[in-house]
């Protein structure tokens, strides 16, 4: 059993910075990835970011130069740094996990697992 739980969430205005955390309950794996996608209202989910268990990342072209993925191993989290935070960056931010298999990829059908979400508005 596989438990991520999303924290860090609020309103900013726009320029501002926000972080986000997924800490995830897991059991040990050697591989994983650990993803942030969001999404808006009226709008379809979209990946942000990804992180693998060798720290290797990918990003959404709206994310590069502005959000940065990072994780702490030994505290099974996740962070999402969010700099220059824009209006139309404003979602319910999800964190999302893919256990056991080198594939780590901003895609949704890649993740098993799933937070509840933490919600980020921009203004």
């Amino acid at each position: 059993h596989v438990q991520l739980v999303e924290s860090g969430g609020g309103s900013v205005q726009a320029g501002g910075s926000l972080s986000v955390s997924c800490t995830d309950s897991r059991r040990t794996y050697s591989t994983y990835c650990t993803a942030w996608f969001r999404q808006a209202p009226g709008k379809e989910r979209e990946g942000v970011a990804a992180i693998d268990s060798h720290g290797g990342t990918a990003y959404a072209d709206s994310a590069t130069g502005r959000f940065t993925i990072s994780q702490n191993s030994a505290k099974n989290t996740v962070y999402l740094q969010m700099n220059s935070l824009k209006p139309e960056d404003t979602a319910m931010y999800y964190c999302a996990a893919r256990r056991g298999r080198a594939l780590c990829a901003l895609r949704e059908d890649v993740f098993g697992y799933w937070g509840q979400g933490t919600q980020v508005t921009v203004s």
